[in-house]
């Protein structure tokens, strides 16, 4: 698994963070490639409506994802992914896709869903700027696709502590600028009382009791690395994620670890702390992080 540490990057700010992308690197795939593919299934099966969501309009866009993860997998991750004209299989887990079914023309971005173990976000100009027009979201942070769909950027980060004041004005240059040949990433951290991937916003009002003692079991790392790139057809912008969650026992392995997450951490202001759904759990864990840091 990525060992993602962004909290080691300095100063917490309110900004994007953006990094050139490589597209080698575009999907990332590790040892909980099966399992999650197998949770997103799952999902994808038992709550669709949840988790896979599309606007009419969206349809040649989604095919557009689709034909790049097509080209993309079979050419970068051979040992997995194997094309043919009909079909591609993953040699992982046994599927077969049949790419000409009509559940897949009529919801590409599901089949692209069910290949990788990022979620996918797909992004189109409109009037009132960039609106989400179609997702697969089995690991969402808080956030419900339905509550998204169809609303433009500002509305998507409206509830984001500073947002609108200090960073809609610079992601909103950034997506009119955005080049095909020059795609980015970023890093985006918090920290969870669960392991689980799939995150709805409910979670926040149902905490946890997490203890100093227990921080390190209790407490979960969760980062997600998000790329995006816009499409060359239909010049859409394709926003990705791909979430990894470890325990805090893991992430702290020196003294200088924790003291730069228990900084970061208090320097959170109160509005983002509980945003992110820290504000239960971050006296127990700056005292545990306190203990670490001492060595």
């Amino acid at each position: 698994m990525a060992c993602y540490r962004p909290f080691l990057d300095g100063s917490w700010r309110l900004a994007m963070g953006l990094k050139a992308l490589d597209l080698r690197n575009w999907i990332e795939i590790d040892d909980s490639f099966a399992a999650q593919l197998a949770e997103r299934r799952a999902l994808l099966e038992e709550r669709r409506e949840a988790v896979c969501l599309a606007l009419p309009e969206s349809r040649i866009g989604q095919a557009e994802v689709l034909a790049l993860l097509l080209d993309h997998l079979p050419a970068h991750f051979p040992e997995i992914y194997r094309r043919s004209q009909a079909a591609i299989e993953n040699l992982a887990t046994g599927e077969r896709f049949e790419l000409a079914l009509e559940a897949w023309r009529e919801a590409p971005l599901e089949l692209a869903g069910r290949l990788v173990q990022e979620d996918l976000c797909l992004m189109r100009r409109g009037a009132d700027g960039y609106r989400l027009i179609a997702g697969v979201l089995c690991f969402p942070s808080h956030w419900r696709l339905a509550d998204k769909l169809g609303r433009s950027l500002d509305l998507i980060h409206g509830p984001v502590p500073g947002f609108g004041e200090r960073l809609a004005a610079t992601v909103d240059r950034f997506f009119a600028n955005l080049s095909v040949e020059r795609p980015v990433w970023r890093a985006n951290w918090s920290v969870v009382d669960t392991p689980a991937l799939f995150l709805p916003p409910e979670h926040r009002r149902q905490p946890k009791r997490v203890t100093a003692e227990g921080v390190g079991e209790q407490v979960w790392l969760r980062v997600e690395r998000q790329t995006l790139r816009r499409l060359p057809r239909t010049r859409d912008v394709l926003f990705t994620i791909r979430t990894y969650v470890e325990p805090l026992a893991d992430v702290i392995d020196a003294p200088a670890t924790a003291r730069a997450l228990a900084a970061r951490l208090a320097e959170l202001p109160e509005a983002m702390a509980a945003y992110k759904g820290i504000t239960p759990i971050r006296a127990p864990l700056l005292a545990w992080l306190e203990a670490r840091a001492a060595g």
